[in-house]
């Protein structure tokens, strides 16, 4: 059975639920991301954007909005169709959402090399190996420098660690990694310290389980 991505995203109207707090953990490293990214434009690339909760949620009050270009992309077009009425609601005229499966990599043509890329809520849905083989195709979607804030649950056996040495293995050093004590979710923020490879289309990066976890 498909999940209802759409009804997944209902937490979010909790804002003690542990989907909210999650958010807050995301956008907290995203708005630190932009606070010390240098002067100049910037690209932002969100896959499995959902309605745009974080991206949208810290670019609509941080100054440095109107320096992001921004690519959202999400498959349900329901939550995509959320996403662009939230975007336009904020007046984030540089926030673009595609309908697409963010599985692919030819979904970020054009988008990319990014200079901040979301990866939430992904890595707690697919398998192990789409995990692995996603991280170590980060740096064919990064800039030099570039930030990854990323998402995973730590139920057992939990994949947090490999995940981690995956990052490092790629060419990533960990600024944080945040791991509540009295709930299962982590946020790894990793910034692109080796050189960037060049974009391949066609790869296909991860497919959603259809046993998911949630994050």
């Amino acid at each position: 059975m498909t999940p209802d991505w759409r009804a997944w995203h209902a937490p979010y109207a909790d804002p003690t639920s542990t989907l909210s707090r999650r958010l807050a953990v995301v956008q907290e490293s995203l708005a630190s991301a932009l606070d010390r990214a240098p002067d100049g434009p910037l690209r932002l690339v969100s896959a499995c954007a959902g309605q745009g909760h974080d991206a949208i949620g810290v670019l609509s009050g941080h100054p440095r909005a109107d320096d992001v270009s921004a690519v959202l992309v999400e498959y349900d077009a329901d939550n995509a169709a959320a996403a662009r009425a939230a975007a336009s609601a904020a007046g984030l005229d540089r926030v673009h959402v595609v309908t697409g499966d963010a599985g692919l990599s030819d979904a970020y043509a054009g988008a990319v090399p990014a200079d901040m890329l979301l990866m939430c809520g992904v890595f707690g849905n697919v398998p192990d190996a789409d995990v692995e083989r996603t991280v170590r195709a980060l740096p064919s979607l990064c800039a030099p420098g570039a930030t990854v804030i990323w998402t995973r649950h730590r139920g057992a056996p939990d994949l947090t660690p490999a995940i981690r040495g995956w990052f490092a293995e790629s060419g990533f050093a960990e600024q944080a990694f945040v791991a509540p004590d009295d709930v299962l979710f982590s946020v790894g923020t990793h910034v692109l310290t080796g050189t960037p490879a060049p974009f391949s289309p066609g790869v296909r990066l991860f497919a959603f389980d259809r046993e998911f976890a949630g994050g």
